[in-house]
């Protein structure tokens, strides 16, 4: 809707005529729904007459009964033109005409932080404006620590081996009768043998249309982007295609659940792309000691959040389980046959329970493992021909500090050496195996490859990518660049209480409330002790003026606002409680009660939505090598908090942001820790 006679700028003097307008439509058109516009001429003419509102015109007054519709102004000397009003009419619904109202009144009074740039910086303390006793913290931080959820992103305590897939080649899953025992027996390829595709078209991405995929194999697709809006707007997930379509069980499971270019690229995948390259497994590379099992783990949790069924198979942990955990150096020699037999046999039922899975519906399977020679790889690349695409991911680190840092953390946390009760026999041992390694040792140079060289302290290094194209491969190299190892914390929190929060209302753009205000000042002082040596920390804010307001009192740290970080966008709700949407507009209260993952509000966002938003922010926080402290909005931080916690998608909605509490997320070698803080109640 929007509000103004000719050019002018609505003002207060207005509210009762507009008041007046909504009366009259009430009224008249009861059953109707209406969208109306002023526009101002002389009384007497039939040409437009704009009047600039401002000290020298002011409107005073006017009727809107059906045989006088007129407003009045008054110039500086007493003169009083009078213009008449008309009344143009469309059909929208009276929901979305109540939303812009109640943004209208919002927003009546100008925002607190207009002309704030997108980037500041103020260096010195502001005076006043603080109750030393209310917003005074303790000197010791620990005082407000509250314990983290049962979920919290807490791996820094875990071996990144154990969180992996576990191998239902030799186990039962937990009480499921889906994944039987299997016999110890398995086809291991003969890995002397070269590979040869066998007269398959090779293709350079995932997606890739092959000249000789059979046509009739490309049907449309359904993808659930969202649902919701069946009355106002038609729903972009409504079933329009599902009635027509027969997909069959595999294509229907590994499309991911995601929006936007992820979603717009599965299309591509599915319709384009030959059967086997809807299926990616990225088969790692590399000595041990070099962070395999760390950056398996970070893209894993990356390609979940956007959306891929992702899943971590360690060879490792099938070795542990098949032939014990206490294998000493001599387990791992390439002169010793029955090692390397065991080896390639462990090495084969992991890949054919990662095959299996992806058949089952899965997109990405991560496959760790030294796989240090041609013979394994070529094994490798055998037992996929025909089923899945292939990405060798190498890692390389010639930082003997790095080396031997990791080699300590191994020893201390890997089932490996939990029974060796001297560290150094460990160290030594692990040592003797790595020359094992080292020996037999061969660079990636065939097929498609991603090579990461000393890439890992986040100062630098080389990424080589050869034969690597499509948009999931490219999203991987990406994110791949703009990770590290270095070890800072993240602060996440909710901006203070909003008088919409005061209201019970969603979305909105209104300033803070006499509580959110202590909270920004405690805030500032928690940021102040906790950071107090980072001096190349920063603060990221949304563009909303209560995440800003929030972050004023901050002193000494750049301040950079973040679209992204926008509240989700609640589209004609914008405005309303619940109890409003819930009475009004059940279809979509019920919509979104069903699936708050992919409910998209109308001519608004979904969850999903704003997870393709934040991927630049996530792509960012991973880059930074100093402390950020971020504030926004509940339903961006559960998105943001999920990525770290590794939260499965349909969780999100529904994670516990509170009001008033700092989630610290401290990133670094070990995996991810959480604390949480509670400045107020």
């Amino acid at each position: 809707m929007e509000l103004g006679y000719g050019n002018c700028v609505v003002h207060d003097c207005l509210t009762s005529e507009i008041e007046g307008v909504f009366s009259f439509l009430n009224n008249a058109w009861i059953s109707e729904t209406l969208d109306f516009k002023f526009l101002l001429k002389p009384k007497d003419s039939n040409t437009p007459c704009f009047v600039e509102e401002g000290p020298s015109r002011l409107l005073v007054g006017g009727a809107l009964q059906e045989d006088a519709r007129l407003a009045l102004f008054r110039l500086d000397s007493g003169e009083v033109l009078e213009y008449q009003v008309f009344v143009k009419a469309d059909r929208v619904s009276p929901f979305d005409l109540a939303a812009s109202w109640r943004a209208y009144q919002d927003n009546f009074r100008p925002s607190s932080v207009r002309w704030i740039p997108d980037v500041s910086i103020n260096s010195a303390p502001q005076t006043g404006g603080e109750n030393g006793c209310s917003v005074g913290l303790e000197l010791d931080l620990e005082h407000y620590v509250v314990p983290t959820p049962a979920t919290a992103a807490n791996s820094a305590h875990v071996y990144a081996a154990n969180m992996t897939e576990n191998p239902r080649s030799l186990i039962c899953g937990s009480g499921s009768s889906s994944y039987p025992i299997k016999e110890m027996q398995v086809i291991v390829p003969d890995p002397s043998k070269i590979f040869q595709s066998s007269g398959m078209v090779e293709s350079k991405s995932v997606g890739t249309f092959s000249p000789l995929q059979k046509q009739e194999s490309q049907r449309g697709l359904f993808v659930d982007r969202g649902v919701g809006s069946p009355r106002l707007v038609k729903s972009s997930s409504s079933n329009i295609f599902s009635t027509d379509l027969n997909l069959d069980n595999e294509t229907k499971n590994s499309m991911p659940a995601a929006a936007g270019a992820v979603a717009a690229a599965a299309v591509a995948d599915q319709m384009l792309g030959p059967k086997e390259d809807r299926h990616l497994g990225i088969i790692l590379v590399g000595l041990p000691a070099r962070g395999k099992t760390f950056t398996a783990a970070k893209l894993t949790r990356y390609l979940r959040w956007l959306g891929h069924n992702t899943k971590h198979f360690n060879v490792g942990k099938y070795r542990r389980l098949k032939h014990g955990a206490n294998q000493s150096a001599d387990f791992f020699r390439a002169d010793n046959p029955e090692g390397v037999e065991a080896r390639n046999e462990v090495a084969a039922l992991a890949f054919e329970d990662m095959i299996s899975w992806m058949q089952e519906g899965g997109q990405v399977g991560i496959f760790d493992a030294t796989n240090s020679s041609k013979e394994r790889r070529n094994m490798l690349m055998k037992l996929a021909e025909g089923r899945c695409k292939i990405i060798f991911l190498e890692t390389i680190c010639n930082d003997r500090n790095i080396i031997e840092r990791n080699i300590r953390l191994k020893i201390q946390q890997s089932p490996d050496y939990a029974e060796e009760p001297d560290f150094e026999t460990g160290l030594q041992d692990f040592k003797n195996r790595l020359e094992n390694y080292e020996k037999v040792y061969e660079t990636v140079n065939e097929g498609s490859y991603i090579k990461m060289i000393d890439m890992v302290s986040g100062h630098g290094g080389q990424i080589q990518v050869n034969n690597i194209s499509g948009y999931l491969p490219g999203r991987i190299v990406f994110f791949l660049v703009n990770t590290h190892l270095t070890p800072r914390p993240i602060l996440l929190t909710r901006h203070g209480e909003s008088q919409d929060n005061v209201r019970g209302r969603i979305g909105g753009d209104t300033a803070i409330s006499e509580a959110g205000e202590l909270y920004s000042k405690k805030l500032a002082k928690f940021v102040g002790k906790r950071l107090k040596s980072e001096r190349a920390a920063s603060i990221w804010t949304s563009t909303l003026q209560r995440t800003i307001l929030t972050a004023t009192p901050i002193v000494g740290f750049p301040k950079i606002q973040w679209r992204a970080l926008d509240e989700i966008n609640a589209g004609v709700c914008d405005g309303m409680t619940y109890a409003e949407i819930k009475k009004n507009m059940p279809e979509e209260y019920e919509s979104r009660k069903k699936d708050k993952l992919r409910y998209r509000y109308p001519r608004g966002e979904s969850y999903l939505d704003v997870i393709q938003r934040l991927e630049p922010v996530i792509i960012e926080l991973e880059r930074q090598r100093a402390p950020v402290v971020v504030i926004s909005h509940q339903a961006v931080l559960r998105a943001l908090y999920a990525y770290f916690a590794d939260r499965p998608l349909n969780e999100i909605p529904h994670i516990a942001v509170p009001l008033h509490t700092i989630i610290e997320i401290q990133m670094g070698v070990t995996g991810v820790q959480e604390k949480r803080y509670k400045l107020m109640d």
